[in-house]
């Protein structure tokens, strides 16, 4: 039976999927069983695998699918089980080789803060991404090293005419091997620092003959990987031959190596040529040509034995031999074997093809093929290319995985005809850990099963690796050595002596040096990136699969992990989107005068007065009632934001009872309307009507003012449902009492300065969304004395006072209308990105940005998760609602977590580290640190100011709002505190109409987002 686990937003890499797949197939009670993110090319390979469950078809590229086939319902728990050990496994390495929390980050500036000196970027992200990602690596004037492949050739063209022009290397894509200053890189052997360098289209090419040359004595400082396509016509060994003009000029590079499957004509030439212009001896191969002759500082070779040994001579000083092969065979034949066939079972891509070049031209086959995973398929013999993507797809990679390879040799076992099977074991970092002890048990049970069948089958392979490597090559070699396997020093050595064991034989002619006749060029000129790569060590931002970092770190590199994931969550569309904004430069000039507007803000609360003085739309004949959030109609609000129309409608006069206050609410007569839309904020329900008091902030950078009803304090309040005859006393005395005393001591002063009492209350703790006791004790400080001077009844002043101190929240509105007052001068200038409101009604999460004006994007709202008071749960939480998250928009509240870390507890985030972690998030999206705000928690760094609908949208991470908990049932008040974040799809939204603002498009018009606009 077929179960399906999708983990949202849960985001690895493919090789540590693909490992933990074939740890996962081979648990007791498990058919069947696949780990995968969730793009549509992975979801093609679970259709194909009969694994493509409804709930995995809806996963999103930053998902993990799990579809497992299991015979009982409890395998899924072991399963799954099997799954968090393998991750925390992987976390507890990732602490025991020394990783520490600062040497990983999530974007590229924080990559280039960390190491900013840093000179290549290793690249290993699914296929569909890397071309954005080796753009940001040069644009950020870094050499791209490009594990990925499936990068199209018109990018791969595109982006190494782009790295030429800069003075940079694109080395791949698909470039799973490379040695920089003899220092390994992804997929890479160990081998010793020497004067010979390579540059090669081929990853197992170059671990070929780097591995042979350790193992005779020499050494490689750098072998330089270009990917199989750099001497195709269209990218013009543009890779290949900047990195050999950078080796001709590398001091301690004494002989290059090149090697590549034969390249286009006029490539080809033009390599050449360039070859000769060298100053240096050259030895090249390109596989499939039989070279007869050497020419003269440019040595051709036929084999990639044949390469390093020449190579060899080369660095020695040695005159080179005409002839590396001997003429006697390497061992006599086996009679039984005698017409028997020769089966390849490579992991090696250019191994296999060195071994069917090799066959075909000793035995006449035809040459080498390309088809269904086959390099060589003819009268019986047989060369396979396991790593081809015929069989990788949904499967591990055979020098990762040895099933296929099992597999095929159960098959081949049972095969009369087939008398030798020729494999190779490939060594290094990121391969199998012991590959021959994984293989031998197949191997001796298929020669038992061929000797039980009266015939003789013979085993021949070669290791590719060095002593020095993790799986140690001697080891390796005694272990296949003792499972019958004949291994030998190199793969031509291999293939000649299976040949050798049916009675056939390669003959390699002697070759000469001739003289070269045409013109030599002077050299093109070398950047100083190249040298510096050349020259040092390398300093690399790992992209992707984190375990490249350990081979580069234990032998002298520097390294910071890259925790990439997908951008826009891999939404092609928001993708093109994100890719053109970003090359407007106005964009960034556009939210400068966005961001310093609100650096500049002067605000000062000048007054308290009724509500319709002030919002002229409260002040005619027909029934308003102000809310929070984007527009919303009565019968769609939540039972609290109802709840608190009614309270109004009480205080109001305009009903007598409940039942009448519910009847005229119903009917039509009252008219409803956004806080935002005229110059307004209110808490929770955020219901404001005429003759609620309401402070006055006036913002003097622009002069423009702004208004928020006071506080009510906690409990059974308007602002969270409540209607009670208690509430509307409150009310009453509010209006009568406590507005017309803060009036009267305010006014008179011209006002109070906002920025200095948030700038000392942030010191002492608070973050003015959910702890405002330091300012509403620094406002009581203030307005005391103020007070105390009126010439009112002592009673009033008590009173007020009293309540004022017993009030911690207090100054949030004062903080709400002051953040209104910051964004509405800002956004005076409809220009940017920066997101300049931030709202809840309690069914829609709404955002206005500087860009698009007074239009709102909207995405349902999320419900808030927290703590909650005794009695009450999560299941009788409101869905999100105020517009509070004002303090959010302009950089406190949640954004500023690490500046009330108590906070955390009390809205049931964590404690001190999750504060930081929080707010370092946070910074993730936002544009700079407000100067005017400093955190001493946080090393007296400013709050994150500028949330950019850019960053929002490219990293998946929304804000995250500090709330109070509304009961969901209207009356009930209060019933907790938590965080809520913002739906990502309102971001999205306004991304796709900003961009249609500016004439970009995204592609595939029919499928983009498309913007929810309200004015």
């Amino acid at each position: 039976m077929l179960y399906t686990v999708v983990k949202d937003n849960s985001y690895q890499d493919s090789i540590s999927l693909m490992m933990l797949t074939t740890t996962l197939s081979d648990m007791a009670g498990v058919n069947k069983v696949q780990v995968m993110m969730g793009t549509d090319a992975n979801k093609d390979i679970f259709r194909e695998a009969g694994l493509l469950t409804a709930e995995a078809s809806k996963a999103q590229s930053s998902d993990m699918m799990i579809v497992m086939d299991v015979d009982q319902e409890s395998r899924q728990q072991a399963v799954l089980d099997a799954i968090e050990a393998y991750f925390n496994d992987m976390a507890q390495k990732k602490s025991q080789v020394g990783s520490s929390e600062d040497a990983h980050v999530t974007n590229w500036q924080d990559a280039l803060d960390a190491l900013p000196d840093a000179n290549v970027a290793l690249i290993s992200v699914p296929g569909i991404y890397a071309a954005d990602e080796i753009d940001n690596a040069l644009d950020h004037n870094l050499n791209a090293f490009v594990f990925s492949d499936n990068v199209s050739l018109a990018d791969e063209a595109r982006l190494k005419e782009k790295a030429h022009e800069k003075g940079l290397l694109v080395m791949g894509p698909d470039c799973g091997t490379g040695i920089i200053s003899g220092v390994p890189m992804a997929f890479a052997n160990v081998v010793r620092p020497g004067n010979m360098s390579l540059v090669g289209a081929s990853g197992t090419g170059i671990q070929e003959v780097t591995t042979a040359i350790e193992r005779l004595g020499g050494g490689v400082i750098h072998a330089i990987g270009t990917g199989g396509r750099d001497l195709s016509t269209k990218v013009g060994a543009r890779t290949m031959m900047d990195a050999l003009v950078g080796l001709a000029n590398h001091d301690q590079t004494e002989v290059i190596g090149v090697i590549s499957k034969p390249p286009a004509k006029e490539v080809r030439d033009e390599v050449v040529q360039l070859l000769h212009d060298i100053q240096k001896p050259v030895v090249a191969i390109f596989l499939g040509e039989k070279p007869d002759h050497h020419e003269e500082d440019v040595y051709l070779a036929h084999t990639l034995e044949e390469t390093a040994k020449i190579m060899l001579d080369l660095a020695a000083g040695k005159p080179i031999q005409e002839n590396y092969y001997s003429a006697k065979p390497l061992t006599p034949a086996v009679p039984a074997l005698v017409g028997k066939k020769i089966k390849g079972l490579y992991s090696g891509g250019t191994l296999a093809y060195e071994a069917g070049m090799m066959i075909s031209e000793a035995l006449n086959l035809g040459g080498i093929i390309s088809a269904e995973g086959y390099v060589l398929k003819s009268d019986g013999y047989d060369v396979i290319d396991l790593g081809d993507d015929i069989y990788t797809q949904g499967r591990p990679h055979p020098m990762i995985d040895p099933s296929i390879r099992i597999e095929k040799i159960a098959a081949l076992a049972n095969d009369p005809d087939t008398g030798v099977i020729l494999l190779d074991d490939v060594l290094g970092y990121g391969t199998h850990p012991d590959m021959a002890s994984a293989l031998a048990p197949a191997i001796k049970s298929a020669i038992e099963l061929a000797a039980q069948d009266g015939r003789e089958l013979h085993f021949v392979g070669t290791i590719v690796g060095t002593n020095e490597d993790p799986q140690d090559y001697g080891e390796q070699e005694r272990v296949l050595t003792e499972a019958g396997v004949t291994v030998c020093a190199t793969d031509a050595e291999a293939v000649r002596y299976a040949l050798n064991l049916v009675g056939k034989d390669i003959q390699e002619p002697n070759k000469a040096v001739v003289p070269y006749t045409a013109a030599i060029r002077p050299l093109p000129e070398i950047s100083e990136s190249v040298l510096d790569m050349l020259y040092t060590k390398p300093r690399v931002i790992n992209v992707g699969v984190e375990s490249f970092n350990e081979p580069i770190t234990k032998f002298g590199g520097q390294s910071v992990q890259f925790d990439w994931k997908p951008v826009a969550g891999g939404d092609q569309k928001m993708i093109r989107l994100l890719k053109k904004i970003k090359q407007v430069q106005q964009v960034e000039k556009d939210n400068e005068e966005i961001l310093t507007a609100f650096k500049q803000a002067i605000p000062y609360l000048i007054d308290v007065v009724p509500a319709k003085s002030v919002i002229s739309e409260l002040n005619g004949n027909h029934k308003v009632l102000l809310h929070a959030g984007p527009p919303i109609d009565f019968e769609d609000m939540t039972n609290p934001m109802q709840g608190s129309c009614v309270g109004a409608a009480l205080f109001e006069g305009w009903a007598e009872n409940e039942d009448d206050a519910w009847r005229l609410l119903r009917s039509g007569e009252v008219q409803f309307m956004p806080c935002h839309s005229v110059r307004a904020v209110g808490p929770m329900g955020g219901i404001t009507s005429a003759n609620m008091p309401v402070m006055v902030i006036e913002n003097r950078l622009k002069n423009n003012l702004a208004f928020c009803t006071l506080n009510e304090g906690i409990g059974k309040v308007l602002r969270f449902g409540a209607y009670s005859q208690e509430v509307v006393d409150r009310l009453d005395w509010m209006r009568d009492v406590l507005g017309p005393t803060l009036s009267a001591a305010i006014k008179p002063t011209g006002g109070l300065n906002i920025n200095v009492m948030m700038a000392k209350a942030i010191t002492m703790g608070d973050e003015f969304h959910q702890r405002n006791i330091a300012a509403s004790l620094v406002f009581l400080k203030e307005v005391a004395p103020l007070i105390i001077q009126l010439d009112i009844p002592e009673d009033t002043k008590r009173q007020v006072i009293q309540f004022l101190a017993d009030t911690d929240q207090f100054f949030l509105n004062i903080m709400m209308a002051t953040g209104k007052s910051i964004v509405d001068a800002a956004r005076m200038q409809e220009v940017g990105t920066i997101v300049t409101t931030m709202t809840r009604n309690g069914r829609d999460f709404g955002i206005r940005i500087g860009g698009m004006g007074d239009q709102w994007f909207t995405a349902p709202v999320n419900t808030p998760q927290g703590l909650f008071f005794t009695g009450f749960s999560q299941a009788d939480a409101n869905p999100d609602i105020g517009d509070s998250a004002i303090a959010e928009t302009v950089g406190f509240g949640g954004m500023s977590m690490i500046a009330a870390p108590g906070v955390t507890r009390f809205v049931g985030a964590g404690g001190f580290a999750d504060a930081q972690k929080i707010s370092n998030e946070m910074m993730q999206i936002s544009t700079e640190h407000n100067p005017n705000f400093t955190i001493p928690t946080w090393d007296f760094q400013g709050t994150p100011l500028g949330i950019d609908i850019v960053k929002v949208v490219e990293t998946g991470i929304t804000p995250i709002i500090n709330t109070g908990i509304a009961g969901k049932v209207a009356g009930t008040g209060q019933v907790g505190a938590g965080t809520v974040r913002a739906p990502l799809d309102c971001f999205k939204k306004a991304l796709v109409a900003y961009a249609a603002k500016l004439g970009i498009t995204a592609d595939d018009e029919e499928q983009a987002v498309q913007a929810t606009v309200t004015v």
